[in-house]
């Protein structure tokens, strides 16, 4: 079975952080879980502290869903028909506008730095 990482970039709409965080957790993760496919899902937030500085951030959010499927074009066929019904319920706190998702497969296996660790090179 194929496995995929599908990575969503969002951010709630301007006043309504509470309500989106909510609707995400407690309402939008269930609804894509139950879509065919779709194994497991993590959000984050941004930390404060980022590489290169600057608070220019065009994303607050990201979700990862993992996938599992052959199918991968009925996975999202699936997923498509839910949005908007009683199967995945929306809400106005995502701004949807903004948002970005893309769908990863992997080339490589997960790489454990205990499994490469080496002597820190002089300077």
């Amino acid at each position: 079975m194929a496995k995929y990482t599908f990575v969503v970039l969002t951010n709630p709409t301007p006043g309504k952080e509470e309500e989106y965080n909510r609707w995400y957790n407690e309402q939008h993760i269930p609804d894509v879980l139950q879509a065919r496919g779709f194994v497991c899902a993590q959000r984050f937030r941004l930390a404060d502290t980022q590489m290169g500085g600057g608070n220019d951030k065009p994303y607050k959010y990201l979700a990862l869903y993992e996938i599992e499927t052959d199918d991968l074009k009925a996975t999202l066929d699936d997923l498509s028909a839910r949005r908007g019904t009683s199967d995945m319920v929306m809400s106005d706190a995502i701004d949807l506008k903004g948002a970005a998702a893309f769908i990863f497969s992997p080339i490589t296996e997960k790489v454990m730095a205990k499994d490469v660790a080496r002597p820190r090179r002089a300077a």
